[in-house]
């Protein structure tokens, strides 16, 4: 959510900083803010709105080649110049960046207040110099291993000593920190996406450690200060800095780079001759395979809805008992983890800290978990050791699209896998396998010609209420594009199966509502436009889209949208096409921040 960089180096610091802020925008913020050791002490600038205000304010050729900068995004407190990071000590030679929360800061305040510190903000933040500030002796290090020490909650920091003006001192517990080994300097970054235009190595910080970075390195402790050696990988090159090119946003960018996405996340991986695939990540022999007595999928947002989609391949397609679990409700509902249960947490970034907290709780439970994974070197493919990654490459609009369909391939992939060592014939894997290698250029021939996107914008823009319905597989679409629709143009909606309209949204029907329903050529698609018929009998106006060549279902809408043909299992990766783009239009439309919708983050690092 929140952003960090930071830099000990010997060139000017300021801009270093200020473009790393930029390259982690897409995270979301409210505020950002700057420090800076100058020779007469700590310099901090703070800003309400974007990088660019902050950047305005900055001082022409603003001195100093040691700092850190920080992107806000509220939880104690609210959206304020005062609230914004760095926070100092009461001297000001103490100055303190932070993603995540403190829990016990309210009785960490309280003591410090009683001891005469006053406090100028209402974030839990505030506490950590001030805290730092009664340990410090001389020794940085040690000052902020103490302060840790006294803290419950999840952290990732960075501390600025104006007593120590060539070192910048970072600590990781839940919220994540790469650090970056440059030529004469060393970044900090909360995502290495700040960091690729300077350096490939990098050194992923785990929970619990501490790090020193100057510019010759980084060493690294433990809290209790036993020495630990900093593991250095190399990031890949599909993360280079993206940018727009002729796109008018990322978001756009994205959708429009789904056949690559998709064929990226295949490559490699399917047997079309054999019928299935091959996964390195899993490790899992047939045998293996066979052992398997019920699949649980962790995730939360997008990736739920992808998870939904692939518990429901994995029992239609391997006869293995599945399901999709939101994540932040799983960690606490003391699970059931049986021997052969096999998990699979599911995130985009990596750095969900409510599907970690799941991931956590399965493995203190005896339980194995895979990560379905974007982010090379993130928290949960670390933690998890072994799994998928989807290869989407950089998605930086805070509304998830390529990411989503990329999740859904993989998940299909172990689907295929699984079930060819179940009761899948080498005949119907390959004909599965044969429509996974044909999806990408059906996704490409639909967003080359789209249909009539622009007349459903029409319809929802101004909308009181939007209804999505779905049955079976098009449900999980169905709820991905009301969550797209509200995310980006913030138009109210909900999704429901189309079955179970009849069980509450019916009362929400007028003259006019605009229902949009997802019913491809597949197994229910008669009960599907037995409930278009429902909604059409009290007056709504209906979207329909449906599979090519379908003229039934196409007469059944005000509107429709078809999508090329495949099978019922990869039906989600074409259908949730036109409800991307509806998503999209509407949010131009109405004029909205597509790329950084109000009040939402990239990546949820806190619960």
């Amino acid at each position: 959510m929140c952003g960090i960089v930071g830099c000990v180096g010997q060139r000017r610091v300021a801009p270093i900083l200020v473009e790393g802020l930029r390259r982690l925008e897409y995270r979301g913020y409210d505020s950002a803010g700057l420090a800076v050791i100058r020779p007469e002490g700590l310099s901090v600038f703070r800003e309400v709105g974007r990088v660019a205000d902050l950047a305005r304010g900055l001082p022409d050729e603003l001195e100093g080649s040691v700092g850190m900068a920080h992107t806000r995004w509220a939880t104690h407190g609210g959206v304020s110049r005062k609230n914004a990071h760095p926070h100092v000590d009461a001297t000001g030679r103490i100055a303190v960046v932070h993603n995540g929360i403190v829990e016990n800061a309210p009785e960490i305040r309280s003591r410090l207040e009683r001891d005469g510190i006053r406090f100028r903000s209402e974030t839990d933040t505030e506490v950590i110099p001030h805290l730092i500030r009664t340990f410090y002796a001389g020794d940085p290090q040690q000052a902020v291993r103490a302060a840790l020490q006294r803290l419950q909650g999840t952290y990732g920091i960075a501390v600025l000593f104006a007593d120590h003006p060539d070192l910048l001192i970072a600590a990781r517990n839940g919220s994540p920190l790469v650090i970056g080994l440059g030529e004469g300097e060393t970044l900090l970054a909360s995502d290495s996406q700040a960091l690729v235009q300077y350096t490939r190595r990098v050194v992923f910080l785990s929970d619990g450690e501490v790090a020193v970075l100057s510019r010759e390195g980084v060493d690294t402790t433990l809290l209790d200060g036993v020495r630990v050696d900093p593991a250095i990988q190399q990031l890949d090159e599909e993360w280079d800095v993206p940018d727009r090119g002729d796109w008018a946003h990322f978001m756009e960018k994205e959708i429009h780079e789904q056949p690559e996405s998709i064929r990226r996340c295949l490559r490699g991986r399917v047997l079309a001759r054999e019928g299935t695939a091959k996964l390195g990540g899993p490790d899992m022999t047939p045998r293996d395979l066979l052992g398997v007595g019920r699949v649980e999928l962790l995730a939360c947002g997008t990736s739920f809805h992808a998870a939904t989609v692939g518990a429901m391949a994995i029992e239609r397609l391997a006869r293995v008992p599945a399901s999709a679990r939101i994540a932040s409700e799983f960690r606490y509902r003391n699970p059931i983890v049986n021997r052969d249960t096999i998990f699979f947490a599911v995130s985009q970034s990596g750095e969900t800290a409510d599907t970690l907290g799941a991931v956590r709780e399965v493995q203190t439970k005896g339980g194995e978990v895979l990560g379905i994974v974007n982010v090379v070197g993130s928290s949960l493919a670390r933690a998890c050791g072994r799994g998928i990654y989807v290869h989407s490459g950089p998605e930086l609009a805070v509304a998830s699209t390529k990411a989503f369909t990329s999740q859904v391939t993989a998940l299909l992939l172990f689907t295929l896998l699984l079930a060819r060592t179940r009761t899948l014939s080498g005949h119907e894997g390959r004909a599965v396998a044969e429509a996974l290698l044909r999806i990408p250029d059906q996704v490409a021939a639909y967003l080359e010609d789209p249909g009539p996107v622009e007349a459903v914008a029409d319809l929802v823009q101004h909308a009181r209420y939007a209804l999505f319905m779905g049955r079976g597989f098009s449900h999980a679409v169905a709820l991905e594009g009301a969550l797209k629709l509200k995310e980006v143009a913030y138009v109210p909606c909900e999704a429901y199966p189309a079955g179970e309209m009849k069980h509450g949204p019916i009362a929400m029907m007028e003259e006019g509502t605009p229902v949009v329903v997802v019913v491809p050529d597949d197994s229910v698609r008669e009960k599907t436009l037995s409930n278009v018929q429902e909604v059409r009998a009290r007056g709504a106006r209906v979207v329909v889209v449906h599979s090519e060549g379908d003229p039934e279902a196409a007469a059944m809408g005000d509107l429709s949208i078809a999508v090329p043909r495949t099978l019922e299992i990869l039906s989600p990766l074409l259908t949730v096409l036109p409800l991307q783009l509806l998503a999209y239009r509407t949010g131009v439309r109405l004029g909205r921040d597509i790329d950084r919708p109000r009040n939402l983050a990239k990546s949820v690092t806190v619960e």
